[in-house]
């Protein structure tokens, strides 16, 4: 796509939207300014209750559907409704579960934070499918890791019960970003952000012997901005600029930037459906001497719905 979008000279946006909102523009910025010191972890968070799918038989493909078009490049298999509307995000046929559904949207705002080019160099995801049995395939709780060196970017998803951290609120639906640094951290959603300063104090006796069993560590909140909604209309305004200018660089979320992100969380489902640790290499992105996991980068394309190797 990215290729193709230079070949045709063609401007294109991806829908993440937070890369064009205020507060999460200010978040970002207060981060890369060293506001909590150095950076050495962001944690996306994807706290979104599910409910189980339940069964649904095979059925003849209900009139006004067109199912072959609905697959597109996946295998050809029966229709049932479970596979159809919002539930085909649970399949690896046509989804990629909650990870690439709700959780892509923090996955691109800790990639913007990172600012990197290259890529991690390893990629570790555990988890599951718990308590449900159902047709779901995709699993309901998710833990993933993308070790950069110096920073590692973490991811989880849970669609079971589950608290908040960080001092986040504590909400049923909970989905943000957590920036820690060695100076405070800072935790930022859709209702805005607080920035937290980290400060140490040794207990009597304990001075001079660094930060071990005798520290307390406080929590001061030294911002916080709230906001009522977000909106959609300024990443869209930014999108018809770009385009009235020819000038791609000037999208917030141009393709190359959500390629990236989108990848990130392909590759975390790769990780959890061969069950270990993939290595990359840090320029191409390419999975190193693991066919199995490498072949999973793509799919077996069924006609007339082939993405050619070369555009």
């Amino acid at each position: 796509m990215v290729e193709a979008a230079r070949k045709y000279k063609r401007m294109v946006q991806v829908g993440s939207q937070s890369r064009t909102v205020p507060h999460k523009i200010q978040a970002i910025q207060l981060v890369r300014d060293g506001a909590i010191g150095q950076l050495y972890l962001v944690r996306g968070i994807c706290y979104r209750r599910r409910f189980s799918i339940g069964h649904t038989p095979d059925e003849p493909v209900p009139p006004g559907i067109d199912w072959d078009r609905f697959l597109g490049p996946a295998q050809l298999k029966p229709y049932s409704s479970n596979k159809f509307a919002y539930n085909w995000h649970w399949f690896w046929d046509t989804g990629n579960g909650d990870v690439a559904n709700q959780g892509i949207h923090e996955m691109d705002i800790a990639s913007w934070c990172l600012n990197r080019t290259d890529w991690p160099a390893t990629v570790m995801s555990t988890g599951g499918k718990y308590i449900w049995k159902d047709d779901q395939e995709t699993p309901n709780t998710l833990q993933t890791s993308l070790n950069f060196g110096e920073v590692e970017l973490t991811f989880e998803v849970r669609n079971l019960p589950t608290p908040t951290e960080a001092l986040a609120p504590l909400r049923p639906n909970y989905v943000g970003n957590i920036f820690l640094g060695d100076k405070g951290f800072l935790v930022v959603d859709q209702a805005g952000f607080q920035l937290y300063k980290s400060t140490a104090a040794y207990l009597s006796g304990d001075a001079g012997r660094g930060a071990g069993a005798g520290a307390r560590e406080k929590y001061e909140q030294v911002k916080s901005v709230s906001v009522s909604a977000e909106e959609t209309a300024p990443h869209m305004k930014n999108f018809l600029d770009a385009v009235r200018s020819r000038d791609y660089k000037s999208l917030h979320a141009e393709i190359e930037i959500g390629a990236r992100s989108a990848a990130y969380c392909h590759l975390a489902n790769i990780a959890y459906r061969v069950g270990r640790p993939l290595k990359l290499d840090a320029k191409t992105g390419a999975i190193i001497a693991d066919r199995e996991a490498s072949a999973l980068m793509t799919r077996k394309y069924r006609n007339p719905y082939i993405v050619p190797e070369n555009v």
